[in-house]
């Protein structure tokens, strides 16, 4: 326990430091954990006798975080997926080991993470970054916590029985509630002053739902893949990919409900 919470201190630290000490830092740290994420589900692959090209994984991110702290726009971002995409094939034509399963896999890897952390730093320097990033992590964390507690006390019904068989309903309409009571105290602080109540309560729901949609995304895989953890690189916690999978999809719905409600542009 006291080494889970003092990896949890250490992660915790470092993501608040490359988060607020400007946009270059937050693009750069997205980058990494992009990189590290598909290098842990390259490694997982293997366990398949699937070679899947992680450095075309690599690249596309590396890419897209130069397009991003250059402001080069949306157009680019399109081309740099393309580009993944005709690597990714490209790949298992010219590498035996690869073949076909191996390209597949790698234009998987592209979509999930890769694009998903491709959209994570284009938020990040944008102008709803702040509310986009808080809100997300503030949901999505309660969610969990209530989630699992909930779930404990309350859980009779599987909610995903061949993917997480853990989960149940009760403990995720515990979470949901969680986060309403969440984005309702967020509405309270004077933080994002602009956010009226309902698309604050509105936008904690959807994104700490979608959080735990993404968790159950990343067991998905790795029940496929026949492991627990995607690696052991955090003391206690699994790999990176274990704890940013429900950020990847609460932090783009986060940004989606204020551009779509016209706030913070």
């Amino acid at each position: 326990m006291k080494k889970r919470v003092l990896s949890a201190v250490i992660l915790i630290g470092i993501t608040l430091i490359c988060v607020f000490l400007s946009y270059v830092t937050r693009v750069l740290f997205f980058a990494v954990a992009g990189i590290l994420c598909a290098y842990e589900l390259s490694r997982g692959l293997e366990k398949l006798q699937v070679y899947c090209c992680a450095w075309v994984m690599y690249v596309y991110i590396a890419v897209q975080a130069m397009l991003t702290l250059f402001h080069t726009g949306v157009i680019s971002y399109i081309a740099c997926m393309a580009g993944g995409i005709y690597l990714a094939l490209f790949s298992g034509i010219l590498h035996k080991k690869v073949s076909g399963s191996g390209a597949m896999y790698t234009l998987a890897g592209l979509c999930y993470p890769c694009f998903l952390y491709g959209l994570l730093m284009a938020i990040s320097v944008s102008p709803r970054w702040l509310p986009s990033l808080v809100i997300a992590a503030i949901a999505t964390w309660v969610c969990d916590s209530f989630a699992l507690f909930g779930g404990m006390r309350f859980g009779r019904h599987k909610l995903a029985p061949l993917v997480s068989p853990n989960k149940t309903v009760e403990g995720f309409v515990c979470g949901a509630l969680a986060s309403l009571a969440a984005g309702f105290i967020l509405y309270l602080l004077p933080v994002f002053p602009r956010i009226p109540m309902g698309v604050m309560l509105i936008t904690a729901l959807l994104s700490s739902t979608l959080g735990q949609v993404g968790d159950l995304a990343a067991s998905l895989v790795k029940r496929m893949i026949g492991i627990k953890d995607f690696s052991d690189l955090i003391p206690g916690h699994g790999g990176m990919f274990d704890r940013a999978d429900s950020l990847l999809f609460s932090i783009p719905t986060v940004y989606l409900c204020l551009y779509i409600a016209g706030i913070g542009g």
